[in-house]
């Protein structure tokens, strides 16, 4: 393994745990110090993310930089989850969300179409946008317009609101698009 791999699966497992206690935080709503711990560390050890001898050191570490992000607040002796994180948090969960494939396709295609303005593109939220399409599937017909064969309304509501894109993004449903036999073969449906 490279020095490039073993740093970006270092970076992976840093990130995994940052996640795993953002969201036993969120689930549980405040959670005690003395309990971050024990849970956290239930749920690294059955992942698999971190040595055990080193455990407890990892997870306070992690809680510790993830308050100085200001993902978390730490007041007498509890972690809360502040809305920052809690925008981390649904993010993350936005970038892993799978969507659900049918049996069977309603033959309509969701044509999600965004035109985000200058002035945010250079910041992260267009390449969020980016991402999400890619890694859900789907497919790029031009600049700034991505199709999809199935229900997604939900992903594109979150997107939507968690990164404020809610006037610049239009989700359309289609019976038909022109040609569209390159798309069928490519969501491998059938004609």
């Amino acid at each position: 393994m490279g020095k490039l791999e073993r740093e970006n699966k270092k970076r992976s497992k840093k990130e995994n745990l940052q996640k795993l206690i953002l969201k036993t935080v969120a689930i549980t709503g405040i959670l005690a110090v003395g309990l971050v711990a024990p849970n956290v560390i239930g749920a690294m050890d059955k992942l698999g993310i971190i040595p055990r001898i080193r455990q407890k050191e990892y997870t306070s570490s992690s809680a510790s930089k993830l308050v100085k992000r200001g993902l978390l607040k730490f007041e007498n002796g509890y972690y809360q989850l502040t809305q920052k994180g809690e925008s981390i948090l649904r993010r993350w969960e936005i970038s892993n969300y799978n969507l659900n494939k049918p049996k069977r396709w309603d033959r309509k295609w969701r044509i999600i179409i965004y035109d985000i303005p200058e002035k945010r593109r250079k910041g992260v939220v267009r390449r969020q946008v980016l991402n999400l399409f890619k890694e859900a599937g789907f497919y790029k017909l031009q600049n700034s317009v991505w199709v999809y064969p199935y229900d997604c309304e939900d992903i594109i509501g979150l997107l939507k609101t968690d990164l404020g894109v809610g006037k610049e993004v239009l989700y359309i449903i289609a019976n038909e698009i022109e040609n569209d036999k390159y798309l069928r073969e490519y969501f491998g449906l059938s004609t």
